[in-house]
């Protein structure tokens, strides 16, 4: 699979960005304005000197409501709080605009069943910001994984974000590392050993959660979830074992700055194509409905 995008010919995606937080500045301000296949257009943010903020490195225009953000792009970003994307996400996409969306969709499903059900009322294109689907090695992992039998798997992601920090917001302390840290391990245990048909947890959300899944082939995968734990980085780890040799995902080595252009080209491609790439607002509503499903011991 190639992960160098190709060259950028077509004109920029104009990207407008709900939120002026941490990870607004940190990773969507700083990606979509590095182009060439997407320019920041403009921000918005509830508090109008953050959005200023925000927007001044990338001389973006700072709205000073949502409805003039709209106005101003024709792709919306979004870095802000699940009830919030879930809030805002339908009001643009009736306006026809891409939608590039956070995980989780909303707070709980029927939240990010309303964001799905006006993706696909509009006909407009969305793209979930599962960061590490869009590394490389994630995708070489995924690839590599269609050719073998799982019979079983264990995995992890584990950091210490909940333990303070910009990253320690009221949205993570209250529903914890399932609602965070879930839709990504999910996704990945999901895609890579064969849909998951039933979770069983024990344990605590905001301390640690262990997950129990039985997929679709007769698969039975563990998932180990914390935010609250001091490790010196961020860890996750898949492993998967059958008759053939264990296949091993790791992120331990990899640059996380590599996701970024890839991110920032598919859905480039996605909105000028009209094409909506795989992991799209469709994916982020069967990765809730996983995670409403899991039932703890």
């Amino acid at each position: 699979m190639n992960a160098v995008p190709a060259p950028w010919t077509d004109r920029p995606v104009e990207v407008g960005l709900v939120g002026a937080g941490p990870w607004a500045r940190a990773m969507h301000a700083r990606v979509l304005a590095a182009g060439p296949e997407t320019r920041l257009a403009a921000v918005w943010a509830r508090r109008t000197e953050a959005a200023r903020e925000a927007a001044a490195p990338y001389a973006a225009h700072a709205a000073a409501g949502f409805e003039e953000l709209l106005d101003h792009c024709e792709a919306v970003a979004f870095a802000v709080p699940p009830a919030v994307q879930a809030e805002l996400a339908p009001l643009a996409a009736k306006r026809g605009k891409a939608l590039l969306l956070e995980k989780p969709l909303g707070p709980d499903l029927s939240a990010a069943r309303r964001v799905a059900d006006a993706v696909a009322e509009a006909g407009v294109v969305s793209q979930l910001v599962l960061t590490k689907r869009y590394h490389p090695a994630t995708r070489a992992f995924l690839e590599a994984a269609r050719s073998i039998e799982a019979t079983g798997a264990r995995s992890c992601y584990l950091h210490s974000a909940f333990l303070g920090g910009e990253f320690a917001t009221g949205w993570r302390l209250e529903h914890g590392a399932l609602l965070d840290l879930g839709p990504h391990l999910l996704d990945l245990l999901d895609a890579s050993v064969g849909p998951i048909t039933s979770i069983r947890a024990t344990g605590d959300p905001r301390r640690w959660t262990e997950l129990t899944c039985t997929h679709e082939n007769g698969a039975v995968s563990q998932a180990s979830l914390s935010g609250s734990v001091a490790v010196p980085h961020a860890l996750t780890r898949v492993e998967l074992f059958g008759p053939d040799q264990p296949l091993v995902y790791d992120t331990a080595d990899i640059d996380h700055e590599e996701c970024w252009p890839i991110l920032r080209h598919d859905f480039a491609t996605a909105v000028r194509t009209g094409t909506p790439p795989p992991v799209d607002a469709r994916r982020g509503l069967y990765l809730q409905g996983l995670l409403d499903r899991v039932t703890y011991d």
